[in-house]
Order: structure tokens, then sequence, then C-alpha cells
């Protein structure tokens, strides 16, 4: 089936969002979070679907 069931994102290893999505969310969803950076490092994006699949993606933010 493919569903994603729980995404985290955490930013230098603490947590920005943990969100566990219920079998009634759509089949596409959108989020949209607000995190405030005060130093350069990197976010870490997992998804974890229903076939004990994990996906991970990392972006790096340098601040100046």
């Amino acid at each position: 089936r493919s569903i994603i069931n729980h995404f985290t994102c955490t930013f230098n290893g603490e947590t920005v969002i943990d969100v566990k999505m219920e079998p009634a969310i759509s089949t596409n969803p959108y989020f949209e979070f607000d995190v405030k950076v005060e130093k350069s490092g990197e976010f870490t994006f997992t998804w974890h679907d229903d076939d004990g699949s994990v996906y991970e993606e990392k972006q790096s933010i340098e601040v100046a």
C-alpha cells in the first residue's frame, strides 16, 4: 500500500515536529511548520511507511 503513517523532523538532533498520521488523513498531505533557527545545522526529515520502510532526507542550513 505504501502509506506513510509517521513523520518527524529534527534539527541537530532535537525534535522539531513529530506527526502520527491516522487513516483518515489526505492521500497527499501537506505539512507546513515554522522553525526558529539560531545557528547553522542540519535538518533530518524521516517518513515511516506502514510496510516498515523508513525514508530519510537531510538538509543543511547555514546561518550567517
